[in-house]
């Protein structure tokens, strides 16, 4: 398992006034309209109205294209990145886009419990072919949905012919799209329709692999913790996320964006991640209505099922139940890894049927998104899948982590990878997809 990041907390739940960027109004929103002083409520659309000024914040931000870069200084908090390069995108076709329907998913107009995986390393091939074997396995295995990472952040323009998305230095955001930027993520994109795979796509990282919140702070300053709420950090995150949603908006071959990959606020009052979740999902959602909005946590912070143990507490900033509650967020996500939390393998049964349970109360589908051991995959993981597919309020689970091999040889092995064509991808996928099928 890779480590990941987490974002922002704009606004103080108890507060009377809304902090800079933070969202003042917009359809289901029930907090203040009153900025703080200097600030005023600017409706940007139904979803969404945001505290902006007309200040200058002091950042550049910039994007890279193939042929030339295109400086664009923030004089207002309006002012974002744009992404004006032509895309290799292709246009929404299929029978629409995936959806909830009650406790389940709707993918294609099938409403079911779906199996899937994740591969943080594919936008990152060069080679298209490597890319289409990998969506060629995952169409014919069943897999029907891969989360990805949408974000590569660097401090430092990376060596020739290395894939990065995102440059962050001394106050300055360049996304890079060109060849070796998202024209590579657009390739991922594109493949993936074309087989009928949907794509979790999520913006930043809680963890320094590939940059994460921790390129932001070396470039912006603050720290882990006060990322949420930094100024200049969230005015590059947004113009970024802004930038990916903007390509992929119109493809069916999206199934949802995500906030992040495992956000916490170690220590933080609870409100801290949830006021920048509302923030940041409503703002998703004015950009792009048709797809949906996960948050990409491990479930962290439950009192359903609870044993008092590590990951049911919030002491990493996390309220599971209060977050699911945003109007802007469609589904929930938990993950599962025992062995980095201090818990046992068959505890991850009640781990998993606690969220379960506090999502059928929510009336929100739940995703167990990761999952993963180091050995004995089948002997493990296939219980906790069992679990899962029995489960009500549990719509999918995608395995930690998919592995193939490539025109290079394998994919990156991070311990808890396993691969196609082995004996473990016949028990965990092949028997797996048997037993939703059946």
């Amino acid at each position: 398992m890779l480590k990941k990041v987490a974002l922002l907390a704009l606004v103080n739940l108890a507060a009377a006034q809304v902090g800079a960027y933070g969202q003042c109004g917009g359809v289901g929103y029930s907090g203040s309209t009153t900025c703080v002083s200097g600030w005023t409520c600017q409706y940007q659309n139904d979803w969404y109205s945001q505290c902006l000024t007309s200040s200058a914040v002091g950042t550049t931000l910039t994007t890279k294209s193939s042929t030339s870069t295109t400086s664009v200084k923030t004089t207002t908090s309006t002012t974002t990145a744009k992404v004006t390069t032509t895309t290799t995108t292709a246009s929404a076709s299929g029978t629409g886009f995936p959806t909830t329907n009650g406790l389940k998913f709707e993918i294609d107009g099938k409403t079911s419990y779906f199996a899937g995986s994740n591969s943080y390393w594919i936008g990152f091939l060069t080679n298209n072919a490597d890319v289409d074997l990998v969506f060629d396995h995952l169409e014919e295995s069943g897999l029907r949905i891969l989360r990805v990472w949408g974000f590569n952040d660097v401090n430092a323009v990376p060596s020739s012919g290395t894939v990065y998305y995102h440059l962050l230095k001394d106050g300055t955001a360049t996304i890079n799209t060109g060849a070796d930027g998202l024209q590579r993520l657009d390739y991922v994109v594109a493949s993936a329709q074309a087989r009928n795979v949907k794509l979790i796509i999520n913006f930043v990282n809680n963890w320094s692999d590939y940059g994460g919140m921790a390129a932001y702070v070396t470039a912006f300053g603050g720290s882990q913790t006060s990322w949420y709420t930094n100024t200049a950090a969230q005015t590059a995150y947004q113009a970024y996320v802004k930038a990916v949603v903007s390509r992929y908006k119109d493809s069916p071959a999206i199934f949802a964006w995500e906030l992040a990959n495992e956000p916490r606020c170690n220590g933080c009052d609870t409100s801290v991640l949830y006021n920048w979740i509302k923030t940041t999902s409503a703002y998703i959602k004015s950009l792009d209505s048709k797809h949906m909005v996960a948050i990409g946590d491990e479930g962290f912070g439950l009192s359903t099922g609870s044993d008092g143990s590590y990951p049911y507490t919030y002491g990493e900033g996390l309220n599971f139940t209060m977050n699911l509650s945003i109007d802007t967020i469609d589904f929930a996500t938990f993950h599962l890894y025992p062995s980095s939390w201090g818990t046992t393998n068959d505890w991850g049964n009640g781990w998993i049927t606690s969220h379960g349970a506090a999502c059928a109360a929510a009336g929100k589908p739940c995703l167990f998104e990761e999952y993963g051991v180091t050995s004995d995959h089948c002997t493990i993981e296939a219980p906790w899948q069992k679990t899962a597919l029995g489960t009500n309020g549990i719509a999918a689970d995608l395995y930690w982590q998919y592995g193939d091999t490539l025109s290079y040889g394998q994919s990156p092995d991070d311990g808890n990878t396993f691969y196609y064509g082995t004996s473990d991808f016949t028990c965990l996928v092949t028997d797996h997809v048997a037993a939703i099928n059946s």
